[in-house]
């Protein structure tokens, strides 16, 4: 009987172990019972030990934070999880219980570490958790188990934690599932220089990770590449939890970690006893004696006909969790029913009061949403120009140097790589440089400012930055009369949007200045009203485009519409060539315009706007931001999350910069992974499945959205229109948040593009939106 967390605490009482300690003594096919329980309420605790003394069956139990001194009757009590199960197969087995079954595990021959040096763990479950805090702080004298923020133990630097404690999976997936958290923490754990051995746990299993080892491997290979570089030691010990029946086959896993050079011990017990030889400290187990059990019995109640119904029949589950717990319960015969719910707002009990409060205001704030939908759908953007950014941004025209960037504010010592490696790109194009030792003197030096794309009616892609020579595209709204700018799309390879700064990315910015800009710019002159773009892309959305990851039908069909024009213009004829030719090769040329579109929507939509839909979406690859209808230029940020998908040949996760770029722009008005099901080709390149994933995207974002827009209908959504205005209380209320596509970035200054991906918008950004614009409304949030 595993009692989980709080069964046998003070509140609960034991409820649901008692009826199954019951259930299993009137139960004929078993013959041993064990009951494993993390730390217990002492009154608690004892009350289950006497009802255990009063059965017939031979039972092991486990209370961890215990170090029982001796057994008590006919109740076996064991320190460890591999004690209790050791007791456990002998007394089934009717072999004589014995007195130590503690081994003392081979200590590799690898130098020892220094004093200094500690354990950190990292466990996907309470149980294993609870086990090593329990050893590790009785080994070394330490201040024993707590259980704060999802530590379990907490003491001189010796860190264990609970993964799947609550303030990890609110609103997450379980550790057991999602390795991104655990990811991150080996990545921190790998900076720590007093960080000697990283010990962890691997549990398989239905319903677990299908390859958690391959999950886990590049981010342990990058934290001994990390350690190396450094000279000092970082070893990685590991227990598997697994049988070989497991789908993900427990040698395999073994293996994989070995060859990693992974320590990898047999039981979780052997891998704390494991990671403490390597910094010199041992473990041990004394004898255990017998004794007679002076306590009083009690008479065991009448068993439970619908306990032991569950041990007698073949399960019926309503399932609650993720779909594929299904596979498994289907596969051996059983019923399910799959429900998918949710708490409201994820139990966060600030923002169900939040919620219900605005309820008050629903007329109201409907008829605001409604005014700033309405500016959406009948938004009239129009391609009529590129210029010089210089030129329509007065911030570039100013005699202090300045750099657009994406994302909400964000200065130079923070940005990740690849921002950093556009701004030493846009440096040497500006000639403000003479290579890139001098461009980072620039940049580290303050001469140069930094500021959001969006706070000068801008955007652009990924590290978005822009300077004052760059040519930018001009959209016009003409139902408000608003522009919106974007840089224009440099292509494939090595481009300075991915952080790219080398000269032949210098060159080419220097073709798109002086040959690219220039010519689209004369061919649109010739134009009487510009390109209307509302054609083009209710056009191109009908042909397999979402605007985002898939541009071809668009690029192509600008083409068509350009191309005509460019012809006609009196410019040297292998010029012409070298444009129409740029364009054909280009497939996603036209997301900078859709760019500069959505950009030109959403302005237009924030004039004299209130209500709670969201009018920025973008991110800077530290923090997500959002800004609101109501609460104007003010940012609502939080941490961005990492992009998941397909890595080119040679990279893989660890190389992965966090998620960055104004391009979320598109899946604000409703086009991007909001329209995944108009794309579906774009869910494998991405990594997200196929049509069913497609339109299980696009119907999960719908229920965050106000309406759909008509402009833009998808025929393989019969024909409903793409999602229209993201809504900050059905985010918060539903726990679902924007889902994006992207590019990935590498990690690095100067490598450019490794992968393309999805990633999800962080959950906290939207819930300090809805907390502003209550308080914006007069509502007390505290």
């Amino acid at each position: 009987i595993g009692t989980g967390g709080r069964d046998l605490s003070d509140k609960v009482g034991a409820i649901t172990v008692k009826d199954a300690i019951v259930a299993l003594e009137n139960h004929e096919p078993t013959d041993v019972i064990c009951v494993i329980s993390k730390p217990p309420a002492k009154e608690v605790r004892d009350e289950v030990v006497q009802l255990l003394q009063s059965i017939s069956k031979p039972v092991v139990a486990i209370f961890l934070g215990e170090k029982p001194e001796a057994h008590e009757g006919k109740v076996y009590l064991a320190h460890t999880l591999e004690e209790t199960a050791r007791i456990a197969v002998d007394l089934a087995n009717e072999e004589p219980v014995k007195a130590n079954y503690f081994e003392r595990v081979a200590t590799p021959d690898v130098p020892q570490l220094a004093e200094d040096k500690v354990v950190k763990g990292l466990y996907s479950g309470g149980t294993l958790a609870a086990e090593a805090g329990m050893l590790i702080s009785e080994a070394l004298n330490l201040e024993g188990l707590v259980k704060q923020e999802g530590y379990i133990l907490h003491s001189h630097g010796y860190d264990v934690i609970d993964l799947g404690d609550d303030i990890y999976t609110q609103g997450k997936p379980h550790p057991m599932i999602d390795p991104e958290v655990r990811i991150k923490k080996i990545e921190d754990y790998a900076q720590d220089e007093q960080t000697g051995v990283i010990l962890f746990d691997v549990v398989l299993g239905y319903g677990a990770h299908a390859d958690m080892v391959g999950a886990l491997l590049p981010a342990i290979e990058a934290a001994q590449q990390t350690a190396q570089a450094a000279d000092r030691a970082l070893y990685f010990v590991a227990t598997v939890c697994g049988t070989e029946k497991d789908p993900q086959n427990y040698q395999e896993a073994v293996n994989r970690l070995k060859a990693a050079g992974v320590y990898v011990a047999p039981s979780n017990a052997q891998a704390v006893q494991l990671a403490l030889a390597l910094k010199g400290a041992t473990l041990s187990e004394a004898d255990k004696a017998v004794n007679d059990y002076t306590g009083s019995k009690v008479e065991v109640p009448t068993v439970s006909e619908k306990v032991m119904e569950l041990l007698t029949t073949k399960p019926r589950i309503i399932n609650v969790g993720l779909q594929s717990f299904n596979e498994s319960i289907l596969q051996y015969g059983g019923k399910t029913e799959q429900f998918n719910w949710r708490p409201r707002a994820n139990g966060n009990k600030k923002m169900i009061r939040i919620l219900d409060a605005l309820e008050e205001f629903d007329e109201k704030i409907t008829a605001e949403n409604q005014a700033v939908t309405d500016k959406i759908k009948n938004a009239q953007p129009f391609l009529i120009d590129v210029v010089p950014a210089k030129s329509v941004i007065a911030e570039l025209n100013e005699s202090q140097k300045t750099l657009l960037h994406a994302g909400p504010p964000i200065q130079w010592s923070e940005m990740t790589g690849p921002m950093q490696g556009s701004c030493i790109g846009a440096a040497l194009f500006e000639r403000w440089a003479k290579d890139e030792d001098e461009a980072r003197r620039l940049l580290e030096s303050g001469e140069v400012r930094f500021m959001p794309c969006h706070h000068v009616q801008a955007v652009g892609p990924m590290g978005g930055i822009t300077s004052g020579n760059m040519p930018v595209f001009v959209v016009e709204n003409r139902l408000v009369g608003n522009k919106a700018y974007c840089i224009l799309n440099e292509g494939i390879g090595k481009v300075l949007r991915f952080g790219a700064y080398s000269q032949e990315v210098i060159d080419r910015l220097d073709w798109i200045k002086d040959v690219l800009g220039p010519t689209i710019a004369k061919a649109l002159q010739l134009t009487e009203e510009g390109i209307n773009l509302n054609v083009l892309i209710a056009r191109s959305i009908t042909m397999g485009d979402e605007f985002h990851q898939r541009n071809i039908a668009a690029s192509l069909n600008f083409l068509k519409e350009i191309a005509p024009l460019i012809i006609q213009t009196e410019i040297d004829e292998k010029q012409k060539y070298e444009v129409i030719k740029f364009l054909a090769d280009t497939d996603q040329f036209f997301l900078n315009i859709m760019m500069a579109t959505g950009k030109a929507i959403v302005d237009g939509a924030r004039v004299d706007a209130k209500g709670t839909i969201v009018t920025t979406m973008t991110r800077n690859g530290v923090n997500f931001g959002v800004r609101v209808a109501q609460t104007e230029d003010q940012w609502h940020t939080a941490p961005v999350n990492t992009p998941k998908g397909l890595y080119f040949t040679g990279f893989t996760e660890a190389d992965g910069n966090p998620d960055i770029g104004d391009s979320a722009i598109t899946e604000t008005v409703g086009v991007g992974a909001m329209a995944m099901v108009a794309a579906p080709g774009v869910t494998r390149f991405v990594g997200a499945g196929g049509f069913e994933d497609a339109l299980e995207t696009s119907n999960e974002m719908a229920k965050i959205c106000f309406g759909h827009n008509p402009t833009f209908s998808i025929p393989t959504w019969d024909f409903q229109g793409t999602c229209l205005g993201i809504d900050i209380r059905k985010v918060v209320e539903t726990g679902i948040t924007p889902i994006i596509n992207t590019g990935i970035a590498h990690k690095e200054a100067g490598v450019g593009q490794v992968g393309a991906g999805t990633v999800r918008a962080p959950l906290g950004c939207f819930e300090n939106a809805l907390t502003a614009y209550a308080k914006d409304l007069g509502i007390d949030v505290d």
